[in-house]
């Protein structure tokens, strides 16, 4: 994708400009931006009361108007979200914006279920749980905004989101797009909103709010225990670890490819991203190899391996963050390594304790592990994976091997010969989710997930035949 990237900063910073110049004259239910955390639950109340008023069809105008905002507004947003946290890349945003846009399930996620018999007719519903509070990633500021607002608002919720600080202007801007487009197709003002200026402080508030009704965090594991501590209905997605294991029947070349796609996808920062390849040592050399073959792929030499490692791992055996999301040639240039513009990846071989194979790194640095065979692999890969249940790769054409590594692993998604995005519906069927409810169970989340379910029953014979 070619990109003018002297046009897009300018028209990023004329939309600031603008919203700038009207913060003076908005009131806050004209922007979806509040000063106080009461003040955003209040408004928030009155909204998710008046859409419950409306009817469904109304409801799934205000989803198509978000849908279509998000798309309208995708190369500011993208491009806005990359310069304020410096993480990913931004062809790699427009693409997770439209996933996010046309991927997340609307109303039809919510349809409700009818039992007959000879006791009557019951009739089960997804009811809205009320007020939702929101706790967004650095990470994400976009799409996970996109698919929560849609996810929770066709399920009949207001959300108040309480985005990362260090994402803010880019979670203001996804909030009042998101806002005006509720608005302008008659959905009630503060359906969606935030607060203007989070901060850890307000993220307490909104988890200890009474009138709010369910919390919902994405981020790491620390965001993820605050909210299910909280004594309120809790939805956390936490972080992950994935590992993606090659065995010897695998199509080499295509496991190659799928590997240094999915790793490198918005420079690792997707949870679901292949953090570490494990490989069976018959076919290693070859995955190695046409890796390489991509273009994508730079191979580290064992000097440079040990550098990048020092550079990218603490002493205190933690990841460096000022690497995170970074593109490769950033990290790369810091060892006195230049590479192409076309490289999106490096890749090294490590042993089976090196540091980036059991931290979750999220910066495009692929350690490579060899086993012996596909035992080995798997009791290793599920070792790494480290109980967070959260996504795994295989690549192979062994039923057996696919079988066994998956009731092993037991993650939420499992991904079999292909790049680990299909797992969130990018090139893979279902629908998508950012965020994916692994500690509490929920999986890939959708309307759904944000109700509440009621049932109602009447005791006649209500049959036909």
């Amino acid at each position: 994708m070619e990109i003018n990237q002297e046009l897009i900063t300018g028209l990023v910073a004329r939309v600031l400009q603008e919203l700038a110049a009207g913060k003076a004259t908005q009131s806050e239910d004209e922007n979806g931006l509040f000063e106080t955390v009461n003040d955003a639950v209040d408004a928030a109340l009155e909204a998710q009361k008046r859409l419950i008023a409306m009817s469904l069809e109304r409801r799934k105008q205000i989803i198509a108007a978000i849908r279509q905002a998000a798309l309208d507004n995708n190369e500011t947003l993208s491009s806005l979200a990359v310069r304020e946290s410096t993480l990913g890349r931004y062809e790699d945003k427009i693409r997770e914006n439209i996933l996010c846009a046309t991927k997340t399930p609307g109303v039809e996620d919510i349809q409700p279920v009818v039992l007959t018999g000879d006791y009557g007719l019951t009739l089960l519903e997804h009811a809205p749980v009320g007020v939702i509070g929101a706790l967004t990633p650095i990470t994400n500021p976009t799409g996970t905004l996109i698919n929560n607002s849609i996810s929770m608002t066709a399920a009949g919720n207001a959300v108040i989101f309480n985005p990362h600080p260090s994402a803010r202007e880019t979670s203001k801007l996804m909030v009042q797009i998101i806002h005006k487009a509720i608005v302008g197709a008659g959905g009630p003002p503060a359906l969606v909103c935030s607060v203007r200026e989070p901060t850890l402080e307000t993220a307490g508030e909104i988890v200890a709010h009474p009138k709010i009704h369910m919390l919902v965090a994405t981020g790491g594991r620390p965001v993820v225990n605050v909210v299910l501590r909280s004594g309120k209905k809790a939805i956390g997605a936490g972080a992950g670890n994935p590992p993606v294991l090659v065995d010897e029947t695998a199509n080499i070349r295509k496991a190659a490819q799928c590997i240094v796609d999915g790793a490198s996808i918005n420079n690792n920062i997707f949870c679901t991203c292949e953090k570490e390849v494990i490989v069976v040592q018959e076919v290693a050399d070859a995955l190695i190899k046409f890796m390489q073959e991509t273009g994508k792929a730079y191979l580290l030499t064992p000097e440079e391996a040990d550098k990048i490692t020092r550079l990218v791992v603490t002493s205190e055996r933690k990841i460096n963050t000022a690497y995170i999301g970074k593109n490769v040639q950033v990290i790369l240039r810091q060892i006195g390594v230049e590479a192409g513009e076309e490289c999106r990846l490096a890749i090294l071989e490590t042993p089976h304790d090196h540091p980036l194979v059991w931290l979750e790194q999220m910066m495009p640095v692929m350690p490579i592990v060899r086993v012996k065979d596909i035992d080995e692999g798997i009791d290793f890969a599920v070792k790494v994976e480290r109980g967070n249940r959260h996504t795994a790769v295989m690549h192979s054409t062994h039923v057996d091997h696919m079988t066994a590594f998956a009731r092993a692993v037991q993650t939420t998604i499992f991904v079999k010969n292909g790049p680990s995005y299909a797992g969130i519906g990018l090139g893979g069927e279902g629908h998508t989710s950012f965020t994916i409810a692994g500690p509490t169970g929920e999986g890939l989340t959708s309307a759904r997930t944000f109700t509440r379910q009621r049932r109602c029953t009447l005791v006649e014979s209500f049959r036909i035949i």
